[in-house]
């Protein structure tokens, strides 16, 4: 089995969260999904001073800066091809919704990264399963609109407004719980939407995963 994830950046304040980033790669590992990382080889939207939150006066890479997370391991978007995978993952953090989007200022009118689009709506077109964490399932509502696909933002009321108004639906759902929606394949967390503890987010994330890889172990039977 294998994995396709993507990377937004590296830090929660413009780039991919780490945590989130880490414990996926890890829940991917523990059930023996080999995962090929990727991210967009395009500047950062904006630099953020994750203690201050201000905007810093410098130029960073997407590629460059996930690369810190993959430990180098590594490719450039435009490489991942849905059709070498059994699924995708995508954490969160702002470069979701400030580099593979720009959902952060434009909402469900958002306009997505090529690139990223052409991942997401590749995945859903081959009916691979997609996992969504943090801010991720509503940027994918934005690509995947008028699905009528289920995702959780958690509780957040401006992103679920977001997620319906892209003609898809919302479920709010606590932190260590996952949101499965069988018939789209799309699986998602609220993760760090909320400033909670690091085990209620690292369970919804496992469950998450879990959903994705047992999804995607039927899609092979189906096929066989």
């Amino acid at each position: 089995m294998k994995a396709a994830v993507i990377l937004s950046g590296c830090g929660f304040a413009d780039g991919a969260e780490i945590r989130e980033s880490v414990l996926a790669l890890w829940a991917l590992d523990k059930r023996g999904v080999a995962a090929e990382i990727f991210a967009p080889d395009i500047a950062q939207v904006e630099v953020r001073d994750c203690v201050s939150g201000d905007t810093m006066p410098e130029s960073r890479n997407v590629l460059k800066e996930a690369a810190r997370i993959a430990r180098g391991n590594i490719a450039a978007l435009s490489a991942c091809d849905p059709a070498g995978f059994d699924m995708l993952v995508i954490p969160g953090g702002f470069g979701v919704a400030k580099n593979l989007s720009d959902f952060a200022s434009s909402g469900p009118e958002a306009t997505i990264e090529p690139e990223f689009r052409r991942v997401v709506e590749g995945f859903y077109a081959q009916k691979k399963p997609i996992g969504a964490i943090c801010i991720a399932p509503a940027v994918v509502a934005v690509v995947l609109k008028k699905k009528g696909i289920t995702f959780t933002i958690g509780d957040d009321a401006g992103c679920a407004a977001a997620i319906a108004a892209s003609g898809n639906k919302h479920q709010n759902s606590p932190s260590a719980q996952a949101v499965v929606d069988a018939q789209h394949r799309v699986a998602s967390c609220s993760a760090y939407m909320r400033d909670d503890a690091l085990a209620p987010i690292a369970e919804g994330i496992e469950q998450c995963i879990d959903a994705v890889v047992e999804m995607a172990k039927q899609a092979k039977k189906q096929a066989a």
